[in-house]
């Protein structure tokens, strides 16, 4: 039996790693495929197995869905039922910046390599008249690891996507202090497929009824998407790409 490859983005929070495998499995046994679960740590690491593999199936953000969609051959299929993809600025909690006009030029923002939420985080900025170029970027290889930088003091603020950050130890959220969180609702991790993926419609339908029973619910539980997922057609995927261009003009 063929093996096709399926990439997860490195954007999600560690609990969740055992959902995923969890999810991989339950796919494979129900539409009857050999599925490789790739898990990338770093969008680096991602863009180097997407180049480089032959991947049919990936869980994307919505940024670099965007490209996989326009330049790659992906279509976007399916995305989580209410679970939009949302960031938070925060600062740390013993710092002297207690608000967004807190935040002037001049300023290091830590952030793990996630684009959309890097251009959802300036947008916001726009309100208290900071842009791109007033800042200073340290781009760290995880979440945890801009949280660090935030409370150790080596970054004024910090770029979180929603979940991860609201997955942080309590330890860890009682030494920040969240500035802003985003309700944008309408953006969100979506599940691609290459053009000439085979095996496409028994895969959707292996996605879009897991929550039908007792094992998918669980493992849906364990991603955070209780709801499982809905499917998309082209006129969504093309109302996402164009809010992500809006945010890049």
């Amino acid at each position: 039996m063929t093996t096709h490859n399926m990439l997860i983005a490195p954007d999600f929070s560690p609990e969740r790693f055992a959902g995923w495998h969890m999810f991989n499995t339950l796919i494979q046994k129900r539409a009857n495929l050999n599925m490789h679960l790739n898990t990338p740590a770093s969008h680096a690491e991602q863009q180097q197995i997407i180049t480089a593999g032959d991947i049919q199936v990936i869980y994307a953000n919505p940024f670099d869905a965007t490209a996989l969609i326009r330049e790659q051959g992906y279509k976007a299929v399916a995305r989580p039922i209410g679970k939009s993809d949302e960031m938070v600025i925060a600062a740390g909690a013993n710092s002297d910046i207690n608000a967004l006009e807190d935040i002037k030029a001049g300023a290091t923002i830590a952030m793990a390599n996630n684009r959309d939420v890097k251009l959802i985080g300036l947008r916001l900025l726009e309100a208290v008249d900071i842009e791109e170029s007033d800042l200073s970027w340290d781009v760290t290889e995880t979440y945890q690891a801009a949280a660090r930088k935030v409370i150790k003091g080596d970054a004024q603020a910090a770029f979180f996507l929603a979940e991860v950050f609201h997955g942080f130890s309590r330890l860890t959220k009682t030494q920040l202090s969240v500035l802003i969180e985003s309700d944008l609702a309408d953006i969100s991790h979506v599940l691609l497929i290459k053009d000439d993926f085979p095996d496409t419609d028994i895969f959707m339908n292996a996605i879009l009824n897991l929550h039908n029973d007792p094992d998918g619910q669980e493992a849906l539980a364990e991603l955070g998407m209780p709801q499982g997922f809905e499917a998309m057609d082209e006129e969504d995927a093309e109302f996402m790409i164009d809010l992500m261009e809006t945010l890049l003009d």
